[in-house]
Order: C-alpha cells, then structure tokens, then sequence
C-alpha cells in the first residue's frame, strides 16, 4: 500500500528533505539493558549518568614538592622549613602540620588539612630535614580542590550519547562499573542480482563478485547493532518479497543492495508498494539517485541502489542516520570544512553531487583536497583511496583548480 502521508513520489528530493523525512518518521526503539562498564564502549546510554563522589574526593597535589601552611610567609622568595613527614599518592602523612613545618609530597597525595601551599622541589633544595625555598609562597598554588573536576551529583553524561574512550575513562573515576544503555538494533542486509558471486566462486561471463554485502557489513559493524547477513536474493519478485516480509518480522531495519532503479530487473519499489509503505524513493543526488526508504510491519527499509560507491555514499548519508534515529539520537550534520580544491571537478547542475576526494594538510597547516580519482559510481579502488566526500551543490556547474570547496572527513586522521 502507498503511504498517504505524503505526496507522489514523482519529484525528486534534496538530500535535506530526505534527512528530514527520516527523522521525522523514525522513533526511537524502546528497551534498554545494563552492562558492565568494560563492555560499554560505543553503547547508547538509556538514561542520563550523575556522579556519586567528588572528584578528587580531597584536595590533592598537582606536582612533585613540599606542602606547608603559608601564614606568615606570604610574599617571601627566600626561607626555610623543617621538613616532618612525607605524603605519597595513596598514603596520606597523618601527623601534625605546624607552623615552620613542611611535608614531602607527592603528586596526586593528599594534601594536609593545615597546608594551603605547595612549592615544586625544582624551586627547593634540601638539606638533611631542612627545606629551603626560592620561590614566592603562593596561598593555594599547585593544589587541586576537592570536585575541581566533578562534584557528586553533577550531571557526567547526557542520554543518547554513545560512549567513547573519554567517557568510559569519566565514568570509571566516577565509581560507575556499569551504565544503562539502549538495546541493540536488529539489522538484516542482503544484496540484489542475478549476476553476484560469491568469493571463492569462479565467474561466469558477466558475473562479478558480491562486494556489497562485505561494505555493508563493514559498515555496520557498531556495538549498537546487532546484524544478521541475510545473503544475496536473485531478481525474482516473489523472492525479494518472501525475502523482506520474513526478514522484517525478526528485525528493526533492513538494508539491501540493487534493485531500487527502473530497470525491467528492478523490483525493490513495486515489492515495497505491495508489501509494506513507501515514504520516498528518488533523490536529488549522485551517486545514490535511486533509493527506496519506507517500512514493512514495524521494521524499517532502505533499499539502496547496487552501484558500490553509491551504497557507500547512501549509507553515510541517511541509513547511519536512520538507525541513530532507532538509538534515540537526533541525525547530526556531519563536519564540513572549507577548503581549496587541487582538482578541476566536472558537473552537471541539476543534483547534489559526493565525489570522492583525497584531502591532505600541508606543511604550513593548511587542508587542500584533490579528487580521488575517475567519479564513475562503480570505482571501488577510488573510493578505497579516498577520505573524503566533496560535497558540490546541485547549482554547482564544475569546480577550478584553487577554487573554495565543502568536504566531509571519513575520519579526521589526515
């Protein structure tokens, strides 16, 4: 059946008005679970996590020196102390810090109730149990405050974040060994077509090798996600649909490969219409042109074109997006920098284009971007070589060599 909440599908739609539509559409799944803070890395937090201590819970030194109360020294460069005891990390001094007195300590040790100062031993020198020092007595110098970095009860982290190496680093010295997160999505992918292979297989005159399902699995390799490899499914009508109807009873999304064109061998948007809904299927933009989006019973489906790099591109651009909006997570845009094309870029006006770039910083700092390579959407080895999208608009009629030009960074490791 159509989805009438929208209108005919005639019109092609701006990648913008895509995104929306996704996340206008896509609720957040319900379901969360607890796990162990060592099992927690990527994970969606379910709920928002607070500190229970301080941190540091006391005062602590911030280097290597001598601790003392500064009354009366306030101002002096030049004056000497009786050293009575030594704080280490771990294991406080326990005695009695009086006036004329000082403590060795050390970094990270807890500072003394009675100290409100504490000098670096490069600014000292030491003889038997006399200290002298040859720097000004600063009240509070080189001491940490209790919960200078955290107070109990302060909010740490705000749900639906995932969660990275800083955050499980926060959280340990929180005290926190485990986090409530988001359940995992289930995800099915297959791929489309009567010419794949499977590796290992010879092939037959105008067969080539499933490549799609291994980019797909790349990319959905995410603790967030948990992913069923449903296989490749021939260009057979009754097949796609018996292949969707019964993936989608066990799962929260699916994501397939070909079949989303016009062609006489293209039945994912016909299969779409008579088994489920569909929100959209054309889009302003290349490559990726052809990509059904809609939904089967309660999972959602991404029917993505069978041009390689176009999956590459569709993927990033709005599946990733999708499931985040599964997760409970907002679609974000991505980082986009300004930068001077090396590249004399060709294109048509008309649609938004993601040529695959090469994006380098020189010695001076400064971020140029060539173009990766050919732009034929089937060009593996250039996208492979690429590590970044350059984002042309769809008014955009070619780039000149020196020419300003958007990019979005794969990853930020130039």
């Amino acid at each position: 059946m159509n989805d009438i909440c929208f209108p005919p599908q005639n019109a092609l739609l701006s990648a913008e008005q895509a995104l929306s539509r996704i996340s206008e559409t896509i609720q957040p799944l319900s379901g969360a679970e607890i796990v162990d803070l060592n099992r927690a890395l990527g994970r969606t937090l379910a709920e928002d996590v607070f500190a229970a201590i301080d941190m540091p819970p006391q005062r602590n030194a911030a280097m290597d020196g001598y601790a003392f109360a500064a009354a009366g020294l306030s101002g002096e460069a030049d004056f000497r102390l009786r050293m009575v005891g030594t704080a280490w990390a771990g294991k406080p001094f326990n005695g009695t810090l009086g006036l004329g007195e000082c403590v060795r300590i050390f970094t990270g040790a807890v500072v003394p109730d009675s100290a409100d100062s504490v000098v670096a031993q490069e600014q000292t020198r030491a003889e038997a149990d006399q200290i002298s020092f040859f720097a000004p007595c600063l009240f509070q110098k080189n001491i940490r405050p209790a919960g200078s970095d955290f107070k109990a009860d302060e909010l740490l982290l705000r749900a639906p974040k995932k969660l990275t190496p800083r955050d499980t680093g926060l959280l340990a010295a929180a005290g926190i060994a485990a986090v409530k997160v988001r359940r995992r999505v289930r995800i099915g992918f297959f791929s489309t077509g009567d010419e794949l292979a499977p590796l290992g297989a010879e092939l037959d005159v105008g067969q080539i090798y499933d490549s799609n399902r291994y980019l797909l699995a790349a990319m959905l390799d995410d603790p967030n996600f948990k992913v069923h490899d449903l296989g490749t499914v021939k260009d057979d009508p009754l097949a796609l649909e018996a292949t969707l109807i019964g993936a989608a009873a066990n799962h929260d999304a699916l994501v397939s490969t070909g079949g989303a064109s016009v062609g006489d061998a293209d039945y994912v948007k016909q299969v779409l219409e008579k088994c489920g809904q569909v929100n959209f299927w054309k889009l302003a933009i290349k490559p990726g042109k052809p990509l059904a989006f809609g939904k089967i019973g309660d999972c959602w489906y991404f029917g993505l074109p069978g041009n390689p790099v176009a999956v590459l591109v569709t993927y990033h651009k709005f599946v990733k997006p999708g499931l985040d909006c599964l997760l409970g997570a907002l679609p974000r845009p991505p980082l986009q920098l300004r930068v001077r094309s090396d590249s004399q870029l060709r294109k048509v006006p008309g649609r938004s284009e993601y040529q695959r770039g090469i994006l380098k910083q020189g010695e001076n700092g400064e971020l140029t971007v060539a173009a990766a390579g050919p732009q034929d959407s089937h060009q593996l080895k250039v996208a492979s070589m690429a590590n970044c999208f350059i984002v042309l608009d769809a008014d955009c009629d070619g780039v000149s060599r020196g020419d300003w030009v958007l990019v979005e960074p794969f990853t930020l490791d130039l």
